[in-house]
């Protein structure tokens, strides 16, 4: 019996390299593309839900809480990520190659390591809450301790939160986006539908007084954290289902072990994915503590908080789009570059970025004019607040198409194992640039005698442009040492190129 499920194992992987080594692959990339399109908007919808009806409770310090938090996240994130992108990214070069059983060993590796690494989360987490608030940046008493009950339901949920990131992009990169997006998208409907019964009680006035909650449960902003951590078990159990019926690598934990090699293989392609989301988390912080410095007055400090929670929130919704194309370039990029065709991988490249800039720049002009109404929903519940959200997002928004590089640069470059490249790309726009721009600006600013907090409304544009610079020669330069190692003419004819 075992053998004829190997057999139908392998004779399913084989169908799949033909299809993403001769199809078109402006069609693979949308075919793949699309369900991680909505994967990735429904998931930055329900964060934004979270923020919308914390927006409810019309308190700038709950709100707050919200970006406290997000640095917990992001580690948790980068764990998941790092095994994910690193399993993932190993097994599609290694299906391109056929070799299935090298394949089996390394899905059991990356979901062994994110459950270990989760688990590690919440032990040390749960241990040190209290200081912990304090390192992420909480400046008030009332956003302490707000983050302090947001984070214990996030850090309850951390083991299956990596685990059910290794799950999604391991079904991601062997060409199974569908199965991936029913995991997701179901655990962040169940989350929209779960928050304002967790976070308010009955009798609690919505939208202004407009709507009365019949029935609920009344905690508050650790009520939209409770949401959050049950969503993210279903999801969990989805995508282990998912990865059952698809013809997907099975993930078998007898074939789990502690070798060198499987975890130098996760290194490898999911390094600078652990690096990026490490730094997301850093720069988070440091936008936090950004704001006690140069920011005075507990209403001040935490109109601006809560004011950067928002635009964040909404800004995640466009790099969601971006993000979901390049997952969808993902997979063929890897299973083409495993086959040695290179010709086909830059014609993927350069097809994904010619689109999402194009959408991108239509997104940005939406965004720009209608910034005071978006940033009046989710951003802070004091006019101060949306005041600086809008002019925040209207200056994130003006350079944004040009992320679009950045972002596929840094993907083609982990997918295709050039660690050391990807790490320097994936450090550019929240690590080297950010983290500069946001405890230097503001400094700046006043010395020429403007307001800090202009500093911090500008950061994160600015990272942006210099991230560009950054990375442009360095995506240049190996899309082309690729077209030199490309195939000859008539070999890229006879597969319809």
């Amino acid at each position: 019996m075992d053998d004829v499920k190997n057999e139908a194992q392998k004779a399913a992987s084989e169908a799949k390299f033909i299809k993403m080594t001769t199809e078109p692959v402006e069609r693979l990339v949308a075919q793949l593309a699309v369900p991680t399109i909505i994967s990735m908007l429904v998931t930055s919808f329900y964060n934004l839900a979270d923020t919308f009806f914390v927006r409810q409770l019309e308190s700038d310090s709950m709100i707050a809480a919200v970006g406290i938090v997000f640095p917990l996240m992001a580690i948790i994130q980068s764990f998941g990520f790092f095994c994910g992108h690193g399993s993932g990214n190993y097994i599609s070069r290694a299906l391109g190659r056929k070799d299935y059983s090298d394949a089996e060993k390394m899905a059991a590796a990356g979901f062994g390591y994110a459950i270990l690494f989760g688990l590690a989360i919440m032990i040390i987490g749960t241990a040190f809450r209290g200081p912990f608030v304090t390192v992420l940046g909480a400046k008030t008493e009332a956003t302490a301790a707000a983050s302090a009950d947001y984070m214990q339901w996030i850090l309850f949920a951390a083991p299956f939160m990596t685990g059910a990131f290794v799950l999604n992009n391991q079904l991601r990169m062997q060409g199974n986006a569908f199965f991936a997006m029913i995991g997701l998208t179901s655990g962040s409907i169940l989350n929209v539908v779960l928050d304002p019964v967790f976070i308010f009680k009955k009798g609690d006035p919505l939208f202004g007084g407009a709507v009365t909650m019949p029935f609920g449960i009344g905690l508050g902003v650790g009520g939209a954290a409770l949401a959050t951590a049950l969503s993210q078990i279903v999801s969990f159990v989805l995508l282990l289902l998912g990865i059952h019926f698809s013809d997907n690598i099975k993930i078998n934990l007898k074939n789990f072990s502690f070798k060198p090699y499987y975890f130098k293989g996760i290194i490898q392609g999911g390094l600078p994915s652990l690096v990026r989301q490490g730094l997301a988390s850093v720069a988070t912080m440091a936008l936090n503590h950004a704001v006690g410095i140069y920011i005075d007055g507990d209403e001040m400090i935490d109109a601006v908080q809560a004011a950067m929670t928002g635009v964040s929130k909404v800004m995640n919704i466009a790099s969601s789009a971006l993000i979901g194309f390049g997952q969808g370039f993902q997979p063929v990029c890897g299973f083409n570059y495993g086959a040695k065709r290179f010709d086909r991988v830059r014609r993927a490249f350069w097809f994904c970025l010619w689109l999402s800039v194009l959408v991108l720049c239509v997104l940005s002009a939406a965004g720009f004019v209608f910034a005071d109404k978006i940033t009046a929903a989710v951003a802070g519940s004091s006019r101060l607040a949306q005041t600086i959200a809008a002019f925040t997002m209207r200056a994130q928004l003006a350079v944004f198409p040009i992320v679009s590089w950045v972002v596929l640069v840094n993907m083609m470059l982990q997918n295709i194992g050039m660690t050391a490249r990807a790490t320097i790309v994936a450090m550019t726009r929240q690590g080297l640039t950010f983290i500069p721009c946001v405890l230097g600006l503001p400094l700046l600013i006043s010395l020429f005698g403007g307001e800090p907090v202009l500093g911090l409304e500008l950061a994160q544009t600015c990272a942006d442009v210099l991230a560009f610079f950054i990375s442009l020669p360095i995506g240049l330069s190996v899309l082309s040492e690729m077209k030199k190692a490309e195939p000859p003419e008539d070999v890229a004819k006879s597969d319809g190129l």
